[in-house]
């Protein structure tokens, strides 16, 4: 037996022991790795009956996002609910400072403990995992209150074992890219607007058909300012290519757009360490 079969077998176990414990779950599902995978393991624990799929609905979900996560939930054959969220309801939401996840998280929170109740499950999880705490994440703070559980976290499983474990079980979405939700492309301090959202949408999906993988397109205002991976900064060389999606996004409400030349990385519009919080 080779030495993967080994690995990913004691990392399923790992999580699978967590949640047999829990009996029934209620699973916050994005569509992204993390949750597709408890979705899955969790499927193939506790049985159909043990397991639902919830799905938040809301301007900041991608539409792509959606379609994505009903594939996967009906693959994975479990029982899934689309459900709208009102979280763009909320004035300390939409004021977009530092703790906008902690209310995006305490609203998809009450949708499931909702529906927990309403179905006689056992336990709320979500996707969570252990490199979460590298960064900015009130949504875990909201988790914790709430009464929400991660049992990638409490399996000390990282992206590296997500994925190594996504793609010893054949999940499709295994080495897809994070893709956080659209909210997180508006700098803090800026209010949270439907329209923006959209244009940030339509801005990404474009990029995306056009054969990039790792892209943001965060908006400040009349700019949208680029960040991708090194491939993807490539293919601004060619000016065709500028131009094309210079014309594209500016169709799309933008003035100016922008190729950021420090290229993509996670959490670009974090305060500074050290700074007063944006939006404070």
């Amino acid at each position: 037996m080779d030495n993967s079969a080994v690995s990913g077998a004691g990392l399923l176990d790992r999580l699978a022991g967590i949640l047999v414990k829990m009996k029934s779950v209620v699973v916050g599902f994005s569509g992204g790795i993390d949750s597709t995978l408890l979705l899955k393991v969790a499927r193939q624990t506790l049985g159909r009956d043990g397991v639902l799929a919830v799905t938040a609905v809301s301007p900041s979900y991608p539409a792509d996002e959606l379609r994505l996560a009903g594939d996967l939930a009906a693959k994975i054959e479990s029982e899934h609910l689309l459900i709208d969220s009102r979280e763009m309801q909320n004035p300390q939401y939409l004021r977009n400072d530092t703790q906008r996840c902690y209310f995006c998280k305490m609203e998809l929170f009450r949708i499931l403990e909702e529906v927990r109740r309403e179905r006689g499950f056992q336990t709320m999880v979500y996707g969570a995992n252990r490199d979460d705490f590298s960064d900015i994440r009130p949504g875990m703070r909201a988790a914790t209150e709430a009464g929400v559980r991660a049992p990638l976290v409490e399996a000390e499983m990282g992206k590296e074992e997500i994925r190594f474990l996504g793609r010893y079980l054949d999940l499709p979405n295994w080495d897809k890219p994070a893709r956080a939700c659209l909210a997180s492309r508006i700098p803090f301090g800026n209010r949270i607007e439907s329209e923006s959202l959209h244009q940030v949408e339509r801005a990404e999906a474009f990029l995306l058909e056009k054969g990039f993988r790792q892209v943001r397109v965060r908006h400040h205002g009349q700019v949208a300012r680029i960040e991708t991976d090194p491939e993807g900064m490539a293919r601004f060389g060619h000016p065709g290519v500028r131009r094309e999606i210079a014309n594209a996004l500016k169709t799309f409400g933008f003035r100016f757009v922008t190729l950021d030349l420090d290229g993509y990385r996670q959490g670009s519009l974090n305060p500074a360490p050290g700074s007063r919080p944006a939006g404070k």
